[in-house]
């Protein structure tokens, strides 16, 4: 039996231990152990004069920082369930969240949250707000709490109790609800700390969504086992000053900020080719070292030149970064080989929700950024007869909430985990090929996963973000944000990064767009993903248009 407050609990016995830092009034503060167990104590007295008991849901629409980690806390010490939902949501998926749920408490951001719900909601529970506006006739935070509390609790629960109802933000549909267990987020947490990569003197900067498990497990519960101090960072807009200020050496991150780092140096570069012949010289010998394929000419170079190379462009990630774990997209192996030959070790790492989410993971050494790493030591993975990847294990998820049908397909009789994506497995290493479900089968009956396809295209700097168009169709076009306009030199660009494909992978039209898809024009996922159906939708009329032109080729 154990609850997942346990972790904090531990911690108790060193009280004066910083465990976050966060932006409060206009200057950075560290928060103790003490202080943030005190937080979470005046929360659980609150939820019990609620009258609330184990099992009932509690929802948390909040930015990462202590209001999130002290309610998640106090509930889940309390036996109690937490459905975690984006800050940046729309208020009708929200809405749908909280329904599909039956929370019975909602704590927001601030009342703008609240007041967009009304419009949309045929009820709502109880909302709290950590800044509630005046007049708004909603209660804030600190209005409710009580000063004073007793000692802060995390009862013994069973390992298959629920913890978490973590709704997965689809690219088309419905989210459904993933039932995590307190068991199945520990043993994540166990198997991750058994990594020996993160350490108790790191410090983790923390910013992608705590509503998602990829930053809640190894940004929020793995610094929290190993008692590691976790600093929240501001704003995607103000991450250049937290990484200067901060520097931070641990850092979880999807693809698209690192993506967006070494783009920024590559326009640097590009004003000065005799610098940026030294970069690629830097960075093709550390890139042979981490493969140790290195000679002497490349130990010449490292030793000389990497400091000089490599340090202006590390100093702008703080200078200490030991590490960054990618994951929730696919990476372009290039852009990792690019941060190793630097010396900045990038691991690719591979989870889904359905499994507290961590499957597989790059380690320091032996570090293939093409793969997705091996899986974590209580992890069992194959390959499906159609070539999905499953995986089977105690993180692996109970079901989706309120929804049998859909558990029965993700979860079969033998407990294996229905990813949903194409893999191979070579030498104990996943490599990710692509979604089942977005495999495109051309009208001659050619297949291809786009995912590697598009990955290759958008190494060109020209195209920023793009999705293969091709299903049932006579030939490939892409969908792609971009600055140029004119289509013949986009279509050439594309195709000579496919010089390695089969033939048939070409792309004989391109709809491009100037305006970024992101999460509020409905775009993006809330964790960064396409949706490809929404794109599609939304560029019908050109990819029509494109399609009746180039029948006439």
């Amino acid at each position: 039996m154990a609850n997942i407050a346990s972790l904090l609990g531990a911690h108790l016995a060193t009280p004066e231990r910083i465990l976050y830092r966060q932006f409060t009034e206009g200057s950075w503060r560290d928060i103790s152990a003490r202080e943030i167990a005190a937080y979470a104590a005046r929360w659980q007295a609150f939820l019990r004069a609620e009258g609330l008991a184990p099992g009932d849901r509690v929802a948390l629409c909040l930015k990462n920082g202590i209001h999130w980690v002290a309610a998640d806390q106090a509930a889940l010490g309390l036996g109690l369930v937490v459905v975690p939902l984006y800050a940046d949501d729309n208020p009708e998926n929200v809405a749908w969240c909280l329904e599909n749920s039956g929370a019975r408490l909602l704590v927001a951001e601030t009342s703008r949250m609240a007041d967009a719900l009304r419009g949309v909601a045929a009820s709502l529970p109880r909302v709290l707000c950590v800044a509630a506006d005046p007049g708004s006739g909603h209660d804030g935070v600190e209005a409710v709490l009580p000063r004073q509390a007793p000692t802060f609790e995390a009862a013994p629960v069973e390992d298959g109790a629920l913890a978490t109802i973590c709704y997965t933000s689809g690219t088309a549909g419905r989210p459904k609800g993933v039932m995590l267990t307190h068991g199945n987020i520990l043993a994540n947490v166990s198997a991750c700390e058994r990594l020996r990569l993160a350490q108790s003197d790191d410090v983790f900067l923390s910013l992608l969504p705590l509503s998602h498990m990829f930053e809640r497990t190894g940004g929020y519960y793995l610094p929290l086992a190993i008692g590691a101090k976790v600093t929240y960072a501001r704003s995607i807009s103000q991450l250049a000053e937290d990484l200067a200020s901060e520097r931070p050496t641990v850092m979880f991150a999807v693809p698209r900020v690192f993506e967006k780092f070494a783009a920024r140096v590559n326009e640097a570069l590009a004003q000065s080719p005799a610098k940026k012949r030294l970069f690629e010289l830097v960075v093709a010998a550390g890139g042979r070292a981490q493969r140790r394929e290195a000679g002497l000419a490349d130990r010449i170079v490292l030793a000389l030149l990497r400091d000089r190379v490599a340090g202006p462009v590390r100093s702008r990630l703080g200078g200490r970064m030991r590490f960054a774990i990618l994951g929730g997209a696919p990476l372009d192996p290039a852009i990792a080989w690019l941060f190793l030959g630097l010396g900045l070790p990038v691991l690719q790492g591979y989870g889904m929700t359905e499994a507290s989410p961590v499957i597989s993971v790059n380690r320091l050494e032996g570090n293939v950024p093409e793969s997705v790493g091996m899986p974590l030591d209580n992890v069992e993975v194959r390959v499906a007869a159609d070539g999905e990847l499953l995986a089977r294990g105690p993180s692996v998820m109970k079901g989706y909430w309120n929804n049998p049908e859909a558990s029965a397909k993700s979860l079969d009789r033998e407990d294996w985990l229905h990813t949903g994506d194409l893999a191979e497995i070579r030498e104990g290493r996943i490599f990710i090929r692509g979604r089942l479900k977005d495999v495109l089968v051309l009208s001659n009956g050619e297949k291809l996963p786009p995912q590697d396809v598009e990955l290759a295209i958008l190494g060109d700097g020209v195209f920023e973000q793009g999705i293969l168009i091709g299903e049932g169709r006579p030939f490939l076009a892409l969908v792609a944000v971009t600055r140029e306009t004119g289509e013949k030199d986009l279509i050439r660009r594309a195709n000579d990064r496919l010089k390695e494909f089969p033939r048939y992978i070409r792309v004989r039209r391109v709809v491009a767009t100037r305006e970024p898809w992101t999460v509020e024009n409905g775009l993006l996922t809330p964790t960064l993903k396409v949706k490809r159906d929404r794109v599609q939708q939304k560029f019908d009329a050109e990819i029509e248009r494109a399609y009746a032109a180039g029948a006439l080729d």
